[in-house]
């Protein structure tokens, strides 16, 4: 098993656990991403992994909507995801996309497992849930976002960087790089 599915494994189970753990009346409770429910932040996960996905077959991928059964949705998109990664072909196959050319594998770590590392700590304060973050999987996300910072900054993106204070630990220093108050 390579790096990238080994921390893959992590970042998926650990957002697996928080939808999951969403009580019945927190999907509309508001997140720390504008605009954004509870609801809206596994809608937005969800169809990150299909565009992903698709683009290993370049076919048009399905797009999850509010009401759907996010549970399954979820646990349907991250099998798809650790099953691709397991097999050698898919893994490397080359894909295009907005870092341009690279092998799924590389996208998944750097794209996948960053947003969705991200989006679980936004579904937990969203939520009342742990927002601890596995930190290696905080480490890669801060050694794949800092050298495309500017790129990041528009809208539907990041929105501006939070300065943390001098004793903020990794964690902290990435919410805030990514414009979460923490």
């Amino acid at each position: 098993m390579s790096e990238v599915s080994e921390r893959y494994g992590v970042v998926g189970d650990q957002f697996s656990c928080h939808v999951g753990g969403v009580p019945p009346q927190s999907w509309t409770a508001p997140s720390p991403c504008l605009d954004w429910t509870a609801e809206d932040v596994v809608i937005h996960v969800v169809n990150t992994h299909r565009r992903v996905l698709a683009s290993l077959d370049q076919s048009e991928p399905e797009v999850a909507e509010q009401g759907e059964d996010l549970g399954a949705s979820w646990a349907a998109a991250t099998q798809a995801v650790r099953s691709a990664l397991a097999d050698p072909a898919q893994a490397t196959r080359t894909i295009a996309g907005m870092f341009g050319e690279q092998p799924f594998e590389s996208l998944v770590g750097r794209l996948l497992c960053t947003d969705t590392l991200i989006h679980t700590w936004d579904l937990a304060r969203a939520t009342g849930q742990d927002e601890s973050l596995d930190p290696e999987s905080v480490a890669k996300a801060v050694e794949f976002l800092t050298p495309i910072d500017e790129a990041i900054r528009r809208p539907g993106g990041f929105g501006p960087r939070i300065e943390p204070s001098p004793e903020a630990d990794e964690q902290t220093r990435l919410l805030n790089f990514a414009g979460r108050t923490v």
